[in-house]
């Protein structure tokens, strides 16, 4: 399966550096090693001793046709170290980057900026609209919705490789990752915090309620939420505000990179995971590929009247979308509408939905079929 930033990465690393990063064994080093399947590609790895005394001695082989370097942003100074090899040595062999953390997660050494040297790339697990050429939009919903859209559950034999995969995957973040970025005593506490967080998916944060739930402080909740967002478990979204900053400072809705996670009797909050993947994914697709400023908030208000999804261009509110099992759910676009953007459009997406609705200053939307077109669409 050729995955949708195959393309577009192999000709970047024709003109700068390209930094791939994205969730642990969301397919970062596959594409990798699929960009060219006949040439020779030297893979280094930052975590293995012997890779590291490669990368420091700076003596990998130099008639390669791309050197990929893993992990190389733990390393102290790493954007300097880079940005040396490229000023001196240029891109023969071409220069790939990859990482299962953002890479300006590690501050170590220098503030040295790659600016003008680098093309930068997020990957996210499968989505309806990354599987339409495999699958019908509603078989490949439904398999997201059952194992979650990282590759490996995804294509599995047995489902039940997926929740057993789930388990060794979490395990390997919390106890080999996140030791880099911040200290944790209680491992214990933050893998309960991880299922609370996965239970509640949809639902304002409150870092105080979960703080006497995990029997720590909330600062402490609040930096461990910051630092699974790090490491690409999971992202918040934000409630809407004009004073951006002022919405950062309200409670965010979280969600998970792997929507297995979710428990499965909470249907609603699986397909609203989904769904925010799907928009998270699209969002970053049009930031990395076309220069956009994109943004994903929700909305609501003091009594408690929400809209789960904004999609917001340049800063200006493009679309509200809410996500329905049903088409039959109340949903509040009308009472956001002025305040938002009258121009805005307004869509219910419904995971059921048998035809497509058009009403008065919205439409309704069968979720499978709307999501299958989503990255290839950019007027959003």
């Amino acid at each position: 399966m050729d995955r949708y930033l195959t393309d577009l990465i192999k000709k970047d690393l024709q003109k700068k550096i390209v930094l791939l990063s994205g969730p642990r064994q969301v397919g970062k080093t596959w594409i990798s090693r699929q960009l060219y399947p006949d040439s020779k590609i030297v893979y280094l790895n930052f975590d293995r001793s012997s890779d590291r005394e490669v990368i420091q001695k700076e003596i990998w082989d130099r008639s390669a046709a791309l050197i990929i370097f893993d992990e190389v942003h733990k390393m102290k100074g790493w954007k300097n170290w880079i940005k040396g090899i490229y000023d001196t040595e240029g891109i023969k062999p071409q220069l790939l980057i990859t990482g299962s953390a953002k890479f300006d997660a590690f501050r170590k050494g220098s503030r040295e900026s790659l600016a003008g040297r680098h093309f930068h790339y997020r990957l996210h697990p499968l989505s309806v609209a990354e599987l339409k050429a495999d699958y019908s939009p509603q078989e490949a919903m439904n398999r997201i919705l059952e194992r979650g859209g990282f590759p490996e559950p995804f294509i599995a034999e047995l489902s039940v490789d997926a929740p057993r995969w789930r388990r060794s995957h979490l395990d390997s973040i919390l106890r080999e990752d996140l030791r880099d970025l911040v200290v944790i005593q209680d491992l214990r506490s933050l893998e309960y915090l991880v299922d609370r967080l996965a239970a509640q998916v949809g639902s304002p944060v409150s870092y105080q309620s979960l703080a006497e739930d995990v029997n720590v402080s909330a600062p402490t909740i609040k930096r461990w939420i910051h630092a699974l967002e790090a490491m690409y478990v999971l992202f918040c979204v934000y409630p809407w505000s004009r004073k951006v900053k002022g919405s950062l400072l309200k409670q965010p809705k979280v969600y998970f990179y792997d929507t297995g996670r979710i428990p499965a009797e909470n249907e609603s909050g699986r397909f609203e995971n989904l769904t925010a993947c799907a928009l998270q994914k699209h969002n970053h697709f049009l930031e990395d590929t076309q220069g956009q400023q994109r943004g994903l908030y929700y909305l609501r208000d003091k009594q408690k009247r929400e809209v789960d999804f904004l999609l917001v261009k340049d800063t200006k509110p493009i679309q509200m979308i809410e996500c329905k099992l049903s088409a039959s759910e109340k949903q509040n676009f009308t009472h956001f509408q002025s305040q938002v953007n009258p121009g805005a459009k307004s869509i219910l997406l419904c995971r059921d939905a048998e035809r497509n609705e058009s009403h008065p200053g919205w439409e309704l939307r069968s979720a499978c079929h709307w999501l299958a077109e989503l990255e290839s669409t950019t007027t959003l």
